[in-house]
């Protein structure tokens, strides 16, 4: 199922396909994708949120899409919108922005064009107010993406991450984005 596309990309929900299924495990376990992340899933582990992403982009239109490349079908990782809490810091159902690009599609835009077309998606489709994303204050390369699809840096509202373990520490001060629905119409 196609939810959106891009110049360059399909954004779809995830099939039952082996190709889907090896690179959310390869996205979810490779060191440098996951540089900010406290954890590597294990295959079951991967297993199981793959299917929970399947069911929450079914049955919501919300969800962290398959992307792909239309020239060649490739699956590249991930762009999409879920709802998150992380009370108090984020409210309970707010849609938060993310992605999660296999390493050898780093560097072409291509983060930056699915998101911004999942901002579109989220305002124009789902009918949002808000979008916001956030990740470990020193993750340069996430908030480079953050600023280039217009969102802005709410400095008040950085946090310190409370489901990131103490034994990762470094990893627990987080920056937070945001942008509004009227600040993005405002762009187009």
């Amino acid at each position: 199922m196609h939810i959106f596309e891009t110049e360059r990309l399909i954004l779809r929900n995830w099939d039952d396909s082996d190709g889907d299924r090896e690179l959310f495990f390869e996205i979810n376990s490779d060191d440098r994708v996951m540089e900010f992340f406290p954890f590597r899933r294990t295959r079951a582990e991967t297993d199981a949120v793959f299917a929970r992403m399947q069911e929450m982009i079914a049955e919501t239109g919300l969800g962290f899409y398959a992307a792909e490349l239309k020239s060649t079908g490739e699956l590249i990782g991930f762009i999409g919108l879920v709802r998150t809490d992380i009370e108090p810091y984020i409210p309970l159902g707010t849609v938060e922005i993310g992605w999660r690009l296999a390493a050898r599609y780093w560097g072409k835009g291509l983060a930056s064009e699915g998101a911004k077309a999942a901002l579109a998606h989220g305002f124009e489709t789902h009918g949002l107010d808000e979008i916001v994303s956030f990740a470990v204050y020193n993750n340069e390369r996430s908030t480079a993406v953050m600023k280039r699809i217009g969102m802005r840096q709410d400095i008040p509202s950085s946090f310190i991450h409370p489901r990131v373990p103490d034994t990762h520490l470094y990893l627990k001060p987080h920056v937070l984005y945001r942008i509004t629905a009227e600040e993005w119409r405002a762009e187009q």
